[in-house]
């Protein structure tokens, strides 16, 4: 079996999507399976970064005075 395809001796770390140790061709993930399903999760928004919008009508209008 090529190297690429065994678990990293030296790391603990674990596919974040099945907890599965990762293997260095895949790294951070154990398989392309866990890969595709990740890059999914982002591609249809379940994973989102959150942003707090501010209101510009709030406050003075939205114009600021130089």
């Amino acid at each position: 079996m090529p190297a690429m395809d065994q678990p990293n001796p030296r790391s603990t770390k674990r596919c974040p999507i099945c907890g599965k140790p990762e293997l260095r061709r895949f790294r951070p993930f154990c398989s392309k399976r866990c890969a595709d399903i990740d890059l999914h999760r982002w591609l249809s928004g379940s994973y989102a970064v959150p942003v707090v919008e501010e209101d510009a009508s709030a406050g003075d209008g939205g114009e600021k005075d130089a």
